[in-house]
């Protein structure tokens, strides 16, 4: 399908006589393209309220684009899925640099974990988690810690290691 980009989508009910100016909804939906953005859209404006593609118009869609791409941040994500046994509510936290690389991640992770497809996990909301002490899930706690270090233990140095064969065998601990 290619990578998500995240999008806002306006749309309404047509204008008739009986209502001139019916009501906008917006929803953002992470989608490849724009549209898969307004499929999605009318397929979860249709269950939520009596609106549908033939009755109804998008005004607008737009990309919505990461404010700070660089830096990492925390996400939580309350999702909505269909497995083989029902329907589950749940929800997932991800440390990623965006939004929608969050939701690639859970994406990935639901397809591994609980062998959810894409056409049945319905994201509810995704929220950046800006204090360390809102994380609630213990795999994302322990990459909050302060003064977090990925020590390297088995290294081999370069410069001891010039012939190609050597009589003794090169100590990989420093």
């Amino acid at each position: 399908m290619g990578r998500l980009q995240e999008y806002e989508v306006i749309g309404r009910h047509l204008p008739t006589e009986a209502n001139p100016t019916p009501t906008l909804y917006r929803m953002t939906i992470f989608a490849p393209n724009t549209a898969v953005a307004k499929s999605r859209f009318w397929y979860f404006l249709r269950g939520l309220k009596k609106v549908k593609k033939a009755t109804g118009e998008v005004v607008s869609i737009k990309e919505i684009h990461e404010k700070h791409p660089t830096k990492v941040k925390n996400f939580g994500i309350w999702i909505r899925y269909d497995s083989r046994s029902g329907t589950h509510n749940m929800y997932k936290e991800y440390r990623e640099m965006s939004r929608t690389d969050a939701v690639e991640s859970l994406y990935s992770d639901m397809a591994a974990r609980h062998r959810a497809r894409f056409r049945s996990i319905h994201i509810l909301r995704v929220v950046e988690i800006e204090k360390t002490e809102d994380v609630k899930r213990q795999y994302i706690k322990q990459l909050v810690t302060k003064n977090l270090k990925f020590p390297l233990p088995h290294r081999v140095s370069k410069i001891n290691n010039k012939k190609l064969f050597s009589a003794k065998r090169p100590s990989t601990f420093a």
